[in-house]
């Protein structure tokens, strides 16, 4: 989606005074709250399924205004903006509105949202520890998966955290758990499992009108998704100011390809990652991810698979001289195979190796942060 560049800009420019105004402090006063938060990025060479192009560029931005309504409801809406093939393009990211006050520890969600599926998928992109997100929400769910639909979730009256969920898409639906501890002062864990329900028969993906880096559709779906992860995290006595160790592990597994494919075939992902937080300030990171697909192909009127493998490794630095400024340089390795009949690659231009020196500051409000 395009627009007027200029008329965007000084949108930017009123929203990010109001976002450095009281009016976006959370004060007992203040009912709502904007903020602002860019995302921009030099990168050497275009990640394989990346969402930054090589050289200068915006990541996952986004204009945020948030608040209550009245004393049952809370509400937030989010624009995010990003460039793409040197365009500025913009989506609507979030609209909506969610109950404070049910019984029982329940809770709804209405509007446009992101999927709680995953651990990474609800969390905002420039929050994240790598400049990309892992190669399974990049294949599988165009980066990050959101939609117009209904959330409930239930929290149970537990000693440890259990939360049971359930949401329904326009053609889509969900279930998911989520279970976690504390264990010992120093350390916490986090695991869930998700299963995703497409609706609709999944039909073959033009791939080559879908590479474009900064396309939210996913090129590599099925009518069945399960997914699981696991997060641990380990801090001194529980204060992360100064040091702490985060290991993130997710999984996920596409079935029902195609009407055309075997039942036995599947998609498969997996990331393992970890953070040091050795300094108040710095952050070392490592991330090796991997996926294996079927690409369905369309010829004379039959459909016929081609499986491939990418791999990817990444190396970062990253520096925080406040809570809300990030300074973040990676080293992005890709390797792949496979190819389809015709003797082109599943997956086009891979990168052997890639820099990215990431800069990320907010301005005003920002979401709440989550495990």
């Amino acid at each position: 989606m395009r627009f007027n560049v200029v008329h965007f800009l000084s949108t930017l420019g009123l929203s990010a005074v109001v976002g450095a105004s009281p009016l976006g402090a959370q004060t007992k006063s203040a009912a709502w709250e904007a903020g602002m938060v860019l995302d921009s990025t030099a990168t050497s060479q275009a990640l394989a399924l990346g969402a930054r192009d090589a050289g200068l560029g915006l990541g996952h931005s986004d204009l945020l205004v948030r608040g209550t309504v009245g004393a049952l409801f809370s509400a937030e809406a989010i624009v995010g903006f990003h460039t793409a093939d040197r365009k500025l393009e913009h989506h609507l990211e979030n609209a909506w509105l969610q109950t404070r006050a049910l019984p029982q520890g329940f809770q709804a969600r209405l509007g446009r949202f992101a999927s709680q599926v995953g651990y990474l998928n609800e969390l905002h992109p420039h929050t994240d520890d790598f400049t990309e997100r892992p190669l399974l929400y990049r294949g599988f769910f165009g980066g990050h998966w959101l939609g117009d639909g209904l959330r409930m979730n239930w929290t149970a009256p537990t000693p440890f955290y259990l939360r049971l969920g359930a949401e329904k898409f326009s053609s889509s639906s969900t279930l998911n758990l989520k279970v976690g501890n504390d264990w010992g002062p120093s350390h916490s864990w986090q695991w869930g499992v998700s299963q995703i329900t497409n609706g609709k028969d999944t039909e073959v993906v033009d791939h080559d009108a879908a590479e474009g880096h900064h396309s939210h559709a996913a090129q590599y779906i099925g009518r069945r998704v399960w997914l699981t992860d696991f997060v641990w995290k380990w801090a001194p006595n529980g204060n992360n100011r100064n040091e702490q160790v985060r290991l993130v592990w997710e999984h996920a597994q596409v079935s029902r390809l195609h009407p055309s494919a075997d039942a036995g075939m599947k998609n498969q992902s997996s990331s393992l990652g970890a953070v040091w937080r050795f300094r108040p300030a710095w952050e070392v990171g490592a991330r090796s991810d991997w996926l294996r697909v079927n690409q369905a192909e369309s010829s004379g009127g039959s459909v016929s698979f081609a499986s491939g493998r990418l791999q990817e490794n990444a190396l970062m630095l990253a520096y925080k001289p406040s809570h809300q400024q990030t300074w973040r340089l990676q080293w992005t390795q890709q390797r792949a195979l496979g190819a389809n009949d015709e003797g082109e690659p599943i997956f086009a231009s891979p990168a052997k190796r890639s820099f990215q020196l990431q800069y990320v500051i907010g301005l005003g409000a920002h979401g709440a942060h989550s495990y």
